[in-house]
Formats: C-alpha cells, structure tokens, sequence
C-alpha cells in the first residue's frame, strides 16, 4: 500500500499553494503514525509531518469547530500563501498548550491522525488516505501502547470519533483505503 500512496503523492497537483497535503485519517489505533512515519522515510526531506494530537485542545476540545478552525487558519491560510505554517502544540502532560511550533512550508505535508481528512482540508488535500480497524483492535493498541489507565476515556473517545465520521462522512471521502486490522 504505501507503494500506491507514493505513486498517488506523484500523481497528484499541490492544492495548496507549492505544497501538496497527504491526510491519514481513521479511528484510533488503525496504524496512521505508523503509516505516516513509512511515508516520512520515503520521502524524506521534502516532508513534514503534524500530528493531530497537537492540534486538538484537550480531550474535550478535539473533534470540534476549533480544530477546524484551527487547520483553516494556522495551516491552510498560510500554506496557501507561501507562508510558514505556525500553530501552538498542545502539551499532554500539562493539559495546556504547549510550545509554538513553526515549519517552512514542505513540498510535502502530511496531516496525520483523527479528523485530518475532515471536509475543510478535503479542499486542500492531494490525497486523503482512510485506515480501518475494529473498535475493539484499535482500543488494544492504543492500550498497549498508551496505558491502560485510559480505557474509559479510550471508549468516550471512540463513540466521539464515530460521530465525527459519520457527521463529516470522512471515510466515504477520501481516495484510498487501507485494511488496518492485519496493519
């Protein structure tokens, strides 16, 4: 599969401004960050990578107007302007933002984690990629690899995500997709 990622990457047309917007989109632990640091590897120093989890607010902050907002106009605005991309990343230990993080625009930049490939950066986006995984392997993988101290937080989320996705029809949007219950 990330041979059809590349090759789509190749393909496609920078739709904002010189830089061209790969999304990762998914539920938790269908294997976005893996996926994205494959691509990373790739391609190397034409890339750069945010994370979403910088980008949401919290836990209660995430997959809402603000996200968007905040992907409209620290990301999208000034990629399409030629401009460095600045945004303040949040801090999850401190439940508070963080430092600001600043990129010189990429030739590539790859959105990844939940509600990248959301309708607002469909406008912009050169490819939008959709991993799948069932509930319950996703919420084991994020466990194994985060604690299982946030089961609880894990479930809301999960609910939280799935209507997110159904409401944005996120899955049904994108360009490729991949099987990430075997990923």
């Amino acid at each position: 599969m990330l041979n059809k990622i590349l090759s789509a990457i190749e393909a496609s047309t920078d739709k904002c401004g010189a830089t061209k917007i790969i999304a990762i989109d998914g539920p938790a632990g269908s294997g976005k960050t893996t996926l994205s640091l494959q691509l990373e590897g790739s391609l190397g120093a034409r890339s750069a990578t945010i994370h979403m989890d910088a980008l949401y607010n919290g836990w209660d902050d995430a997959l809402t107007p603000t996200l968007t907002r905040t992907l409209q106009n620290q990301i999208f605005t000034p990629l399409s302007l030629h401009k460095k991309i600045e945004y303040r990343a949040f801090d999850w230990f401190t439940h508070q933002p963080g430092p600001v993080i600043a990129i010189e625009p990429p030739e590539i930049l790859i959105l990844e984690g939940v509600g990248s490939a959301q309708a607002v950066t469909r406008r912009y986006a050169s490819v939008l990629v959709w991993i799948d995984v069932q509930p319950e392997i996703g919420l084991k993988r994020v466990l194994q690899r985060d604690g299982v101290e946030i089961e609880n937080q894990m479930r809301i989320w999960q609910s939280q995500e799935a209507n997110f996705f159904a409401k944005d029809q996120t899955r049904e949007r994108v360009h490729l997709r991949m099987d990430g219950n075997t990923y």
